[in-house]
């Protein structure tokens, strides 16, 4: 007998519901959240299109695990303490296997970013997955886009590049070595959310954004918002060591590529950056961003 709605949610999502900030979760018609006192609640939706945000040929836990990893990636750009999501999934048809092999990558962002999944819907048409998160902010706190000043530090988490190599590879646009192929791969495939270090610049940075349609374009997000310039020097923006061969497309990666859900964010004269964080630029007068050498590429990813 084929699978209603309510048998796919109940079989394969209903024990990821539980968590700290959780009174009510999957079962009834909405979820039951409670706030700690003096907090405010923050909250994201992402949306991802099979053949648009991933692959066709994507293994359905690879999918679950990144559509939630890139959705939190929102709440650790404004600085918040995860509480919950829902996911609404649209299916060509009930496929019991898919969704339970879904569900396993679901399940894993569960655990890593302590995440409960309280709600949600299915639906049928295009393979589609929206994840709504939520989150919580102190009162008066959070990382907004519009607090860059002049003299302030731009600074990156991690490396960039690698997810923008990780899909060259996927699609047959290039071959490195096969140790640094399954690294790259991975970091497309696989995104973390940097929840931990949003929260440790809360009070800290004067502006952040989350990496994902490229640097040059989610620092220009911070420019415009702080009606400020970003000047950028290519030689510190930091490249994973799987990226040696990859010559000029390296840094053509790291500044336009996207889908690295790194951080980027300003930090005072000063203040010194978190660990795993690198300075990469400076906040001045001015618009826009610029760069410090000529590299022919695009400003980042559009959807339209």
């Amino acid at each position: 007998m084929p699978s209603t709605e309510f048998d796919l949610i109940y079989r394969h999502f209903a024990s990821l519901g539980a968590g700290p900030a959780v009174d009510l979760s999957v079962g009834d018609d909405c979820a039951i959240l409670k706030l700690e006192p003096g907090e405010r609640l923050v909250t994201s939706v992402d949306t991802m299109v099979e053949g648009v945000h991933f692959l066709p040929d994507m293994f359905p836990e690879i999918i679950g695990f990144r559509a939630v990893s890139t959705a939190a990636s929102d709440l650790a750009a404004m600085g918040a303490r995860p509480i919950g999501m829902t996911i609404a999934l649209t299916l060509p048809q009930a496929d019991d296997f898919w969704v339970h092999s879904f569900s396993e990558g679901v399940a894993e962002t569960v655990s890593l970013y302590g995440l409960p999944l309280v709600g949600g819907d299915t639906t049928r048409g295009p393979l589609t997955i929206s994840v709504n998160v939520l989150g919580a902010l102190p009162a008066g706190e959070a990382l907004l886009r519009d607090g860059a000043q002049v003299g302030d530090g731009v600074y990156v988490s991690g490396q960039l590049g690698d997810a923008a190599a990780g899909l060259a590879i996927l699609q047959d646009e290039w071959r490195p070595e096969p140790d640094a192929a399954a690294y790259l791969v991975e970091r497309y495939e696989r995104p973390r959310a940097r929840l931990e270090l949003g929260q440790q610049l809360l009070g800290r940075a004067t502006a952040a954004i989350d990496i994902s349609d490229g640097l040059l374009a989610d620092a220009g997000h911070i420019a415009a918002a702080g009606g400020v310039g970003i000047t950028l020097t290519a030689g510190a923006i930091p490249l994973s060591a799987a990226l040696g061969g990859a010559g000029d497309r390296a840094l053509r990666w790291a500044l336009t590529g996207g889908d690295d859900y790194e951080l980027c964010f300003t930090l005072p004269a000063g203040e010194s950056a978190p660990e795993g964080c690198t300075r990469i630029g400076e906040v001045v007068s001015g618009q826009g961003v610029q760069l410090d050498v000529d590299v022919d590429t695009d400003a980042g990813y559009q959807h339209f």
